[in-house]
C-alpha cells in the first residue's frame, strides 16, 4: 500500500508495464499511453473496473532479488494451459520466437510485472512455450491467478540477455575474421613445410 499524492510524475507498474502518472484526483491517478504501449501490450483490451497490479518503481541502491525488472514490455503472451500441483499453480504460456529465444529453463521473465523463474521452455516453431510457477503466497498477492486459458500477459524478457546478445552481434564479426586469418596462415604454413620435404 503505497500514498497516491507520492506518485505525481514518478513511474509505476501497472501490469508490469512502466508508466509516468500524469495527474493525481482523490485516490486515482492518470498516465498517457503512446502507441507504441498499445502494440507491445494488452492494454487495449483492458475495461473499465478491471483488476491491475500496480508497483512503485524501486530506489536505486534498494535491495534487488536478483530480477532487474524495467517495465519494459517486449511483447504479450497467451495462457494455453493451466494446472494446480499441491499449492502451486503451473501457467504454460505461449509467445512469439522473438521473444521465447531470450527465455531459458531457471532463468528470469517478469509476466505481468511479476517477476518469476522459468520453469520449462519448448522453443521448437510449431509451439514456442515456456512455463513458470506461483507458489501460494505469491497467487494472493497478483492477478495472474485470475488468467484463464486464453488470458493475454504481459512479458518482459531479462535484459541482461539482450546486452550480451548485442555485445556479442559487435564483436562476432571480428572473431569469425581472425579465425579466417588463422586458417589462412596455417594453410600457408602447411604449404612451405611441404616445399621443404
Amino acid at each position: 500500500i503505497f500514498n497516491i499524492l507520492n506518485l505525481f510524475s514518478c513511474s509505476i507498474s501497472v501490469n508490469g508495464v512502466c508508466l509516468t502518472a500524469t495527474e493525481l484526483k482523490d485516490d486515482t491517478f492518470k498516465v498517457g499511453l503512446a502507441p507504441e504501449t498499445l502494440r507491445r501490450t494488452y492494454f487495449q483490451t483492458l475495461k473499465a473496473g478491471d483488476t491491475v497490479n500496480l508497483e512503485r518503481a524501486s530506489e536505486i541502491g534498494g535491495r534487488n532479488s536478483g530480477h532487474f525488472v524495467q517495465g519494459h514490455i517486449d511483447g504479450v503472451g497467451e495462457v494455453i494451459d493451466r494446472w494446480e500441483d499441491e499449492d502451486s499453480l503451473f501457467f504454460k504460456v505461449r509467445v512469439d520466437p522473438d521473444i521465447l529465444r531470450y527465455i531459458v529453463p531457471k532463468g528470469f521473465v517478469a509476466v505481468d510485472g511479476t517477476s518469476l523463474t522459468v520453469c520449462e521452455v519448448d522453443s521448437s516453431p510449431e509451439e514456442s512455450w515456456f512455463t513458470f510457477m506461483l507458489v501460494e503466497y505469491t497467487q494472493k498477492k497478483i492477478i495472474i491467478p485470475g488468467k484463464n486459458i486464453g488470458g493475454l500477459l504481459n512479458i518482459e524478457v531479462d535484459v541482461l540477455g539482450k546486452y550480451s546478445e548485442s555485445a556479442l552481434a559487435a564483436i562476432i564479426p571480428r572473431i569469425e575474421e581472425l579465425e579466417a586469418k588463422v586458417k589462412y596462415l596455417e594453410t600457408k604454413l602447411e604449404g612451405m613445410e611441404s616445399s621443404q620435404d
